[in-house]
């Protein structure tokens, strides 16, 4: 018998539910303890070292702190490009330095974003992109992602692997709390090819 949708939906919110309050009882340090070992795991992989073209997400408090990516994006001399969420759904535009991340705006969500009236640099209109570094909720270690709910991420890179002749490196990052074995899906879910997280 295949799982209804309803039933899937509620058991992706009751695991989201869960995991929030799992990673709401790390400390700060314990937070920054798991972070930094992400970070260097990340900066590691191939798939970063070979990048030129790279997109992160800008982290909020309970998740893993992207601030050190985004300034070792620069310091490597890529292109750094961050989400930018509207109604008509999710881009990815160009920051341009450390001082362009320290000045964006928050969002009512508690997210930097860059302002919708600002003019940037839309990835996929000047090449695509290499590599992902993608948020979520829940993973599992073979890649499966749990998201947020709204389905940007995976109507993103859904349209990346359709119009790059070579599709991007997606590396999802979370603390070991966000790690279980199997989740809900539906066959709109991106599968992730790499999920980072601390021991």
């Amino acid at each position: 018998m295949y799982e209804t949708m309803a039933s899937i939906e509620a058991a992706k919110a009751a695991l989201r539910k869960t995991i929030a309050d799992n990673v709401g009882k790390l400390s700060t340090e314990e937070k920054e303890r798991q972070s930094k070992i992400v970070f260097n795991r990340l900066i590691n992989l191939p798939e970063f070292k070979n990048s030129k073209r790279v997109s992160v997400f800008l982290s909020t408090s309970d998740e893993i702190d992207t601030e050190p990516m985004v300034r070792k994006i620069f310091e490597g001399n890529k292109l750094c490009f961050v989400p930018r969420y509207s109604k008509a759904g999710m881009q990815m535009v160009r920051l341009a330095s450390m001082e362009d991340w320290e000045n964006l705006p928050v969002t009512k969500w508690n997210i930097k974003q860059p302002l919708l009236k600002d003019q940037r640099e839309d990835a996929i209109e000047t090449g695509g992109l290499d590599l992902v570094i993608c948020p979520g909720v829940a993973f599992t270690p073979k890649g499966d992602r749990l998201g947020h709910g709204g389905g940007y991420y995976d109507a993103y890179l859904k349209k990346l692997s359709e119009i790059q002749k070579q599709p991007p490196a997606t590396v999802a990052v979370g603390f070991k709390q966000q790690i279980v074995e199997s989740l809900p899906l539906t066959p709109t879910d991106f599968n992730v090819k790499v999920v980072l997280f601390a021991d």
